[in-house]
């Protein structure tokens, strides 16, 4: 039986990202996903944009720390976002710049006019808008695959299929069983497990630290008139939907958050229609047809803040989780500080600036 420095459980972004960051590190890495390709769940079913505000002020770091190896590495197109309020919504438009300028984001108030010529047939209501001009389209897939790919050319071994059921520690490290009864043996468990990382926990004789799955809709329809290509993401500043334009058709949210068990999460019709009638309440455009839905979970700790690091309780076991809508975005940046904390490396100018102890297990003891 092979034994692995490593043994990094679920191969969507996350843990594709610190099994290649592990691996480039030194260490030898087992990376165990349940389903039978990477990437079947949350991964896979991004609404797929970077967007500096995106998870709060304690997430903006982690994002624009990513910010530049995604562009270099061809990953992002550029798109920009307006968050859009309506008349009434002053107050929560000073709160957001208050809120965000200090991060270092780039963004900038504008007035009806200037939302009028980003945003053809938006309705009389909505009045103000907040420009982000660096938010960009990313390639999910190109770059789940990079990391898959640094992956095997560091050395780590990919196993589909392999769902794990049950851990065991002794004195010679952990022994991994799954479901279909095959065993691996490794010195530290990585929980990258994404909505099951509470269960996985568990199995490890691990405290969960409350990470909850919640199901989000996407909807993609045909509008008329068609979508100009330019259009940038939208964003109700309120957080009640959001859309972007996608190969001649439109991507939307009604930005639901339905706490879900861990499940391959399918669309409710009801948020559906709450899409439908969200958009129509922004724009004068009419949806001639629903094309596509489908539905993910994004799983958040208490605080909203992602879990990085060693547990505090349980010797040999990590935390790499709780990334909600962002752990994409921020990938490059919380895959390199993961792998420093995990290899006791000493930071580098990609993570010099991230305050560690904010994404810390250790927070809920």
């Amino acid at each position: 039986m092979s034994y692995y420095d490593f043994a990094v459980v679920g191969a969507g972004i996350a843990g594709a990202s610190l099994a290649a960051e592990l691996a480039e590190g030194g260490a030898s890495v087992l990376l165990l996903e349940a389903e039978e390709r990477p990437g079947y769940h949350a991964t896979g079913r991004s609404a797929a944009f970077w967007e500096e505000c995106y998870g709060g002020p304690e997430i903006v770091p982690l994002t624009l720390a990513s910010g530049a190896p995604l562009r270099d590495g061809g990953f992002l197109t550029q798109r920009g976002a307006l968050y859009i309020a309506r008349s009434g919504d002053e107050a929560l438009v000073t709160d957001f710049m208050q809120r965000f300028v200090p991060t270092g984001a780039t963004i900038e108030h504008l007035g009806r006019g200037q939302l009028q010529s980003r945003l053809p047939g938006v309705r009389p209501s909505w009045t103000d808008a907040i420009w982000e001009p660096v938010c960009a389209d990313i390639d999910v897939a190109a770059l789940h695959g990079h990391f898959l790919a640094r992956g095997r050319a560091g050395g780590v071994h990919l196993e589909c299929r392999a769902q794990v059921a049950d851990l065991k520690r002794g004195e010679g490290g952990w022994t991994i069983t799954t479901a279909r009864g095959e065993s691996y043996r490794a010195n530290t468990i990585v929980n990258a497990a994404g909505a099951w990382a509470d269960p996985v926990a568990r199995l490890a004789g691990a405290r969960p630290v409350g990470i909850t799955p919640y199901r989000r809709t996407v909807v993609q329809v045909r509008v008329d008139p068609c979508v100009p290509d330019d259009l940038p993401l939208v964003l109700d500043l309120r957080g009640q939907f959001y859309f972007k334009p996608e190969s001649g058709r439109l991507w939307l949210s009604p930005h639901d958050e339905e706490p879900s068990e861990p499940c391959d999460a399918a669309p409710e019709e009801l948020a559906v229609a709450q899409a439908i009638e969200r958009v129509g309440e922004v724009v004068d455009w009419r949806v001639e047809a629903v094309e596509h839905k489908w539905a993910g979970l994004r799983s958040f700790a208490p605080d909203r803040r992602p879990v990085y690091g060693r547990d505090p309780e349980v010797e040999g076991f990590a935390w790499f989780a709780g990334q909600g809508g962002f752990g994409i975005q921020t990938s490059p940046a919380a895959a390199r500080l993961t792998r420093q904390l995990l290899l006791d490396e000493a930071r580098d100018a990609m993570t010099r600036g991230l305050a560690a102890e904010l994404y810390s297990p250790a927070r809920f003891s």
